[in-house]
Formats: structure tokens, sequence, C-alpha cells
């Protein structure tokens, strides 16, 4: 039976009046919309109305102050919940209107939060698991945060809202270790433990003890009725009060309300119909027209944030006064100093100077030795690779559960909970993140990488072991299709660099390119310099350019990507002694390429006949090489074979560009 609680305009507004406001607005919303998931915030109005009436350190007055609490919806599909929240709290840029236009073009309130798209959004969630795991990352960049600023700049919480979905997809499970590892106590999950899912019961699909299964992850676990508002505020006190990372268990039954559907999947996905929706306002006492809220519970809602904005006005005091104000204020922004261009400029020259011959893996350690000594809010991390992927430069030290000021994530064998982390840290702002793993592996990491793209987030994935280049491993652990796949998602920065340069330069590139993040793709074996001599100029942030141009008229123009480069070089020189004009192209990352004026692209590329040269699949390259171009690459798998017996084995030669090319343009003239 339903606790029926018939509004009076007089009496004050209860925290059962709150949450049947958010009950209303879903319903209503949702109604309108044709289309919508109700049952979650219906579910989960009581634990949503204690939370922000009692606890969450948020001032719509000012959404994006540095020390207000973070709130992830992971549940991304209840996003009705959020926006309620938002307009009964009074956010500016989400009145009725928005929430009128519930999932339609150009509406701020999207089928699932849409970081950017309106304020208080702290990301973008929808794929279950992927705010949980990117709630991790927020608490981690607190902490570390916390640990250079200490209490008066850098104090808040990270309050997530999950679903049965979200801990059952496998992320989850990355994201809740590394946090119970960390003891990051600053993290509270709400889970919505309702035991339905779309197919229906959870019993269908899973029997896990997901409070044991917290809890021997170092996790503090409560239980609680989700329906009980005194019981709810009990428990979130007990658990802003525990050093541990929170796991509140919250027994709720999705579409609270509706007496013909609550408590089945018959509530999760679609409108409760304009029949049902009429019986539910009399279950809960709620006589209000549609879209209305009664001015008693709208005062309340709005009082809400008060004690936020006070906080909020007394942070800005301190910080006005800190010795370290600048310092905070540039950590937030994210602007690297004029410092870092300056000593990339020297490692180049440097480079040049030498003719540096390592594999560009070793190449991105030196150039992070010049980054992370400019840069001094860089995080770096590794899953489990730091050794092979080169990420951590010499001054670097290793963040613990009890040292936070630490530079260094030891992420583990878990590459999406790493990416993910990684989104968490950029969102939260104070760091710059990069972490390591195999490119092969980018896979385990996909979601969240795409992810990062979705909300323009400069996040530097760090992927070594490139290609077949990487040899005896085999070709589980070499990448053929990855290059592909990765370049195909938008506003994703793939760089493959040539030589130690071109990964210095690829470096400064990620790190200017605010609001897209970067993935440098680099080898196993070493490579020799293709760049001898120095350019000020950072020629990688062109895309592409002409590494040596032919004298005359282009009979054929070469164009590679990473060590692929010096093997191009080498064609074309023996193409030279056959009389034939080749210019060679490097095009290091294509993204940036197709940024540049159509007149650049066309005087890169040239008119002549053009054959690319890629230890990767072909997939792709045919809009640079046109149609008469050719290919030299991977057409299949790998093999488990030495890198140079490879590469001779699946025809990725000097000898086989020749052929390539003399097929297209025959012999020259004599």
């Amino acid at each position: 039976m339903l606790e029926t609680d018939v509004i009076d305009p007089v009496r004050p507004a209860s925290t059962r009046d709150l949450a049947n406001a958010i009950r209303a607005l879903t319903m209503d919303a949702v109604e309108a919309a044709r289309s919508g998931h109700p049952g979650m915030p219906m579910g989960m109005a009581d634990v949503a109305a204690v939370l922000f009436t009692k606890f969450a350190k948020i001032d719509p007055s000012n959404p994006a102050w540095p020390d207000r609490d973070r709130f992830v919806l992971s549940a991304g599909h209840g996003s009705m919940l959020q926006y309620a929240l938002h307009y009964l709290l009074g956010y500016a840029d989400m009145p009725l209107e928005e929430l009128k236009r519930f999932r339609q073009l150009g509406a701020r309130t999207a089928g699932h939060p849409e970081y950017g798209h309106a304020a208080g959004i702290e990301v973008t969630t929808g794929p279950l698991g992927q705010g949980v795991a990117t709630a991790v990352g927020m608490a981690l960049a607190e902490r570390l945060h916390n640990a250079r600023f200490g209490d008066e700049l850098v104090d808040h919480y990270t309050w997530v809202i999950a679903g049965d979905g979200c801990l059952m997809e496998g992320m989850s499970h990355e994201a809740i270790d590394l946090a119970g590892h960390l003891r990051l106590g600053r993290l509270i999950v709400m889970w919505d433990d309702n035991e339905i899912t779309i197919d229906g019961a959870t019993s269908l699909s899973t029997s896990t003890d997901q409070a044991a299964r917290f809890a021997a992850s170092g996790w503090h676990v409560l239980r609680v009725d989700g329906h009980d508002p005194a019981a709810i505020e009990e428990a979130l006190r007990a658990a802003k009060a525990d050093p541990r990372p929170s796991l509140v268990a919250c027994r709720t039954i999705i579409g609270y309300g509706s007496p013909n559907k609550q408590g089945a999947s018959a509530a999760h996905g679609a409108p409760l119909g304009p029949d049902e929706i009429v019986a539910t306002r009399a279950a809960l006492g709620w006589s209000a027209r549609p879209f209305e809220i009664p001015s008693a519970i709208l005062s309340a809602w709005r009082a809400a944030p008060a004690k936020a904005a006070a906080a909020r006005r007394a942070w800005e005091e301190r910080l006005a006064s800190h010795s370290s104000k600048a310092q905070f204020e540039q950590s937030i922004r994210g602007d690297a100093p004029d410092e870092l261009g300056r000593a990339i400029g020297e490692l180049k020259l440097r480079h040049a100077t030498e003719q540096t011959r390592v594999a560009t893996r070793v190449a991105s350690q030196q150039a992070l030795e010049v980054v992370n000594a400019a840069v001094p809010f860089m995080l770096g991390g590794s899953a489990d690779l730091t050794g092979s992927n080169n990420t951590k430069s010499s001054a670097m030290k290793p963040v613990t559960a009890r040292d936070f000021t630490g530079d260094y994530m030891h992420y583990g064998v878990r590459e999406h909970g790493m990416a993910a982390a990684m989104n968490g840290v950029a969102l939260h702002r104070g760091f710059i993140p990069y972490g390591g793993a195999f490119l092969v592996f980018a896979d385990y990491a996909r979601p969240a990488i795409r992810l990062s793209a979705l909300m323009e987030q400069r996040v530097v994935y760090v992927m070594t072991h490139d290609s077949i280049g990487l040899g005896e491993d085999g070709p589980t652990h070499q990448p053929v299709e990855h290059l592909a796949s990765l370049r195909a998602i938008p506003n994703v920065a793939v760089f493959r660099p040539a030589d130690a340069v071109e990964t210095a330069e690829a470096w400064e590139a990620a790190l200017q390119l605010g609001a897209t993040p970067s993935i440098l793709c680099l080898s196993r074996q070493a490579t020799p310099a293709v760049r001898m001599a120095h350019v000020a100029e950072n020629l990688v942030s062109r895309g592409a350019y002409v590494v040596q141009e032919a004298p005359g008229r282009r009979d054929a123009t070469l164009l590679a990507t990473g060590t692929e480069v010096k093997l191009a070089l080498e064609a074309a020189d023996r193409l030279a002694a056959r009389g034939l004009k080749v210019a060679v192209v490097s095009m290091p990352c294509w993204e940036l390429f197709e940024r540049q004026s159509a007149a650049y692209r066309a005087e890169t590329l040239g008119a002549a006949p053009r054959v690319g040269v890629e230890a990767a699949a072909r997939f792709g390259w045919d809009r640079w090489l046109g149609e008469r171009g050719a290919f030299v690459g991977m057409s299949g798998f790998g093999a488990s074979a030495p890198a140079a017996e490879l590469f001779a084995h699946f025809g990725i030669t000097a000898d086989a560009v020749v052929e390539r090319v003399m097929a297209l343009v025959g012999e020259a003239p004599r």
C-alpha cells in the first residue's frame, strides 16, 4: 500500500511532498515526449529529495564553482530525475519549458544527461556503469587536489545514483576495486536496488550479493529503505562519516506511486499512460495539474541550496586571500604554461642534432620528462604496463591510499576503468590525465574513449606496441584494425609519430587540444630519425606534411605514418635511382590534417598517384589515396615471430612499395 499524503497548501512541505514533485514532473515529461524512463526517477525520488535538500553542496546560482559536490546519475536513462531536480532547485537554464521539451531536438533535456547541454550535468551518462567508473576519477581528483591545496580550497564529495544495470556491467568491478583500494572516502554510491531490469526480475540474470561484493573491495556498505526519508538521512550521514567509499543500498520500488505498474519492468522504459497517471496522482495525493508544482513545495525546493550558496561565498573569500590562488586557478583552467613550448623546442633540437634512434614509446618517455617538468598538474598512469608503455617520468611518485601527493597512478589491469577514471579526473578539473596500455587493448577502453570525445575532454591515451612490430607476442597483441576503428570515432586525435621529433611534437599538440582526447600510438621497436633538420614549427600539428619533396614535378607520392615513414623514405630513394621523382608525406594525425585548408591539403597530397604505407588495415586510407592509389599494409591478422621477419613475411617492405609505385606509374622516361 502507498502512503497517501494529500497536499495541504497551508502546512509546510514534507520530504515526501518534495519527492512527489519529482515523480509528478517525471510522469508529465515522459508522457509529453511519448518516450522515456519514469521508473527509476519515481523509485529514487525520496533518496534524491533527501540528498539535495540536506546534503549536496551544490549552488545553482554558480553551478561550476570548483569546490561544489559532484552528482553523477550513472543510471542515465532516469534523466528526468536530474532535470526535475534542476528545475526545482532553480537552475537558470532549466525552466519548465525545457521539461516540456524532454527528448526533443535542441532541448537541454536530452534522453540521457549530456555534459555541456545544461549547467550542473557533470558527466554524460547512459552507457551503464560509465557513471560509476567516471565518478571514481572525480573522487580521485578531489583527493589529489586536496593534497595540494588543503581543506580550505578542496573539500567536497562525489554522489552517485546507480542502478542494477550499472553494477552488472563488468567495468563496475574495475571501478569499485580501484576506489576501495585507494580508500576514496569522498565517494558515495546510492544503489537503486529495485530488483528489476528490462527483461524482468534481476533474478533472471544475476544472484550476486552486491553488498558483499562492495565490502570485499573495501567499501563501507549500508542498507536502507529507499522510501523512508529519516532512514535515508541517517544512512547518508553515516556514509559521510566513514573514511571508506560507501555503498548505500536503497531498497526501492520502481515506478513508486503507480498503482498498476510499480514494482514491474513495465514501469522502466515507457510512459505510464494517461489513465495510469491519473491513478498515480490519486495514489500520491497529488492534485496539481501537469507540470504544476504547488508554491509551498517549490519554495521549499528553491530554499534548499541556500546553505551551499553561503558555503560558496565563504570559499570565494578564502580563495581570494589564499597564497596559492594563482596556482589553484591555473590548475582549474588547465592551461599549458609557456615553458612547455620552449622545452619541447629544445628537445626537438637535441633529437634532430643527435639523430635519435629509439622506439617511439621511449621517445614518448623522453618527451614526458620535459612535459611533466613544465606542466605541474599532469597525472600519469598505466594499466599495469608502466615499464612497457614508458609512461612514468623520473620525478613522478605513485598515488596511494596513504599519500595523494603523488602524480602517477597504478591503475592495475583495468583498461576500461582507467579510461573512465581519467574522464572523471578531466571533468573534475585540476589535472591533465594520461594513461598507458597496449594499442590492441584500446578495445577494452573504447566505450570510455568514445565518451572522452563526446564530452570534449582532454584525455591523453598512450597506446604502445602499435603494430606487428611488437613481434613475438603474436596476433592477440598485434593491432591491425585498431587505427581505423579509433580514427572512426568523431573528435578523437589519433597520433602515430614517425620518430623522436614527431613524438615530442605529438605530445605538445595533444596538450594544446583542449576539447579533444588524443591517442598516441607508439612503437615497441626502435626507429631511425626522420626529421634530421631542426624546424621550430610543430609540423605534427598540421596533421600531415611533406617530409621529403620530389625534385620537380612528382611522379608519385608516398603517404605513411609511424615507423613506416622511414620505410617510405627508403623506397623513395630507390625509386629516385630509377629516375622517378617521388615525394614522401608523413601523416601522423589525420584528424589535424582534415582541419587544414583545402589548399594546404591539396599541395601536400599532390596530383600524382599515391601509395599509402602503414602496418595496419587499409580501411580509411582510400580517402587519401584516391582512385588511382595503392596500399602497402596488413590484410589480415599478424603472427608470432621477430619483428623484422614479420614485416618481410607480410610484405611491408621498401621493395613492396617500389613495386606498387612501378605498377602505377611505370619506368621513368630515359
